[in-house]
């Protein structure tokens, strides 16, 4: 098999948003036939643990438009314009959980669906919580509700199919070994 890579013949941008912007690429395929493939771009997202204790997990529950259902989920976010991703990971917690992490470990990241998408994931665990000074500023777009869990109820949750999102079920088989 070729491990020969696509040559770019041109590109279209037909959407940029806030979060992502679409590209729209005519490539030459190593085999040489012709393709338009469609690209999301997207700077990077963090995904957070956040762990009150070593048997807790802070879910949040939010309305997600795209499905049309509210389900409970691990925090996470999407990097600001050079934002590292630890610094990111401390933002979110704070914004979605209410608590700022004294230790912020990386765990892993992914690529949630890369046929698509250039997307990373990056997932953090969030220990030593406390309330920070200040209120964290919240996205104007976001009505979310934290809650702990101990790690069995996310688990149960997670059998029942009452936890539908995959970077959860993800996060939570990085620190339940």
């Amino acid at each position: 098999m070729s491990r020969a890579t696509p040559k770019r013949l041109g590109r279209t941008v037909p959407f940029e948003g806030r979060v992502f912007r679409i590209e729209q690429d005519r490539v030459r395929l190593p085999n040489g036939r012709d393709a338009t493939l469609d690209i999301v771009r997207h700077r990077g997202s963090v995904v957070l643990i956040p762990q009150p204790s070593r048997r807790e997990i802070i879910l949040i529950r939010q309305y997600r438009y795209a499905i049309g259902k509210w389900i409970w989920e691990l925090p996470a976010g999407t990097l600001d314009p050079g934002e590292s991703a630890r610094t990111a990971a401390r933002r979110e917690c704070a914004e979605e959980t209410g608590l700022s992490p004294g230790k912020v470990e990386k765990l892993a990241e992914f690529y949630p669906t890369p046929g698509f998408c250039d997307e990373v994931m990056v997932f953090f665990r969030c220990t030593a919580l406390a309330r920070p000074r200040r209120a964290p500023a919240i996205d104007p777009d976001e009505q979310i509700e934290p809650r702990a869990f101990t790690i069995a109820e996310v688990r149960r949750l997670i059998a029942r199919r009452e936890v539908v999102d995959m970077k959860t079920v993800v996060g939570v088989g990085l620190i339940a070994r």
